[in-house]
């Protein structure tokens, strides 16, 4: 009975990394796919509006919830703004920062945009802790602002 026992013991004690490491998978999995029904969108201002130069733009997202950067949360992301980008980044990696791919790490739902007068697109993507867009990428329509 003794040598029954160790041998479990030793067992679980060999097995308890592995299944430590197959319940974090699980977790990220779930982080890294986005509800089926979730909508990402903007508000404000409307596809084709005309703006001034200063303008606020306000985000919109059901079916999943907002949590900043860097926490791991499962049905939660964070808004990424897209301004006059033509091709879409690689969605399987994090979403770099630049003057056109603004993140909102800290859980912001709207931002005040200055723009040159003309015609623009705004778009949303939605990323996870890590600004990776999820298994299924959250995106939004792409609108279009004439900046006066």
């Amino acid at each position: 009975m003794i040598k029954v026992n160790s041998l479990l013991f030793a067992s679980a004690l060999m097995l308890s990394p592995l299944l430590h490491a197959a319940e974090h998978d699980s977790k990220a999995d779930a982080v890294n796919k986005a509800q089926q029904e979730t909508k990402l969108y903007i508000i404000s201002p409307k596809d084709g509006e005309k703006v001034p130069q200063t303008f606020t733009v306000k985000f919109g997202l059901s079916g999943m919830g907002i949590a900043p950067a860097g926490v791991e949360r499962e049905n939660t992301g964070h808004h990424h703004l897209l301004i006059d980008v033509d091709k879409m980044p690689d969605l399987s990696k994090p979403l770099p920062a630049t003057k056109n791919i603004i993140h909102f790490g800290g859980g912001q739902t709207q931002t005040q945009v200055t723009l040159p007068p003309g015609k623009h697109t705004l778009q949303l993507v939605l990323g996870n802790y890590m600004h990776v867009p999820h298994e299924n990428p959250i995106v939004s329509k792409k609108i279009t602002v004439e900046v006066e």
